[in-house]
């Protein structure tokens, strides 16, 4: 079941904008309004037949005429085409992403080839503190000794 269009009217004082919409926010999306022009009382909701027949006949079509005439009713043309959702990434932001990840890969790859020379460093100054720790206690050993 369709739902039930009602008819809108707003104006600016020089024209008169009707749209036949089924709520009032889809009326202030025609009109292009961020603005509750309902709740400031410079939109209602009309009963007028005339309104009402040209509106109806044109669904979510804004129609315009001369503000406090019964002039007949003309169609506005958009002021901008309807946004369209973008088609997907570009071929420039997934190249930079990619660019990123390369970027990111070699740095840990460089940082896990630094810890591996410190691991290798490590060991070797553990091995030479072994060593020299060895000497020390054989030569503290000797000396004890000779005290005794």
């Amino acid at each position: 079941m369709a739902p039930r269009l009602k008819v809108f009217v707003t104006s600016d004082g020089l024209t008169d904008y009707v749209v036949a919409a089924s709520s009032k926010p889809k009326a202030l999306a025609a009109w292009g309004s961020h603005q509750d022009l309902f709740k400031t009382g410079l939109a209602h909701e009309t009963d007028d037949a005339d309104l009402v027949k040209a509106a109806t006949a044109q669904p979510g079509e804004v129609l315009r005429r001369a503000a406090g005439t019964r002039a007949t009713l003309a169609s506005v043309k958009p002021s901008r085409p309807a946004r369209r959702a973008p088609a997907g990434p570009s071929k420039a932001a997934l190249k930079k992403v990619a660019d990123a990840e390369a970027k990111l890969a070699e740095a840990d790859a460089a940082h896990a080839a630094q810890l591996a020379d410190l691991d290798v460093q490590r060991a070797r100054l553990e091995s030479a503190y072994a060593a020299r720790r060895g000497r020390l206690e054989r030569a503290l050993a000797a000396a004890r000794k000779a005290l005794n």
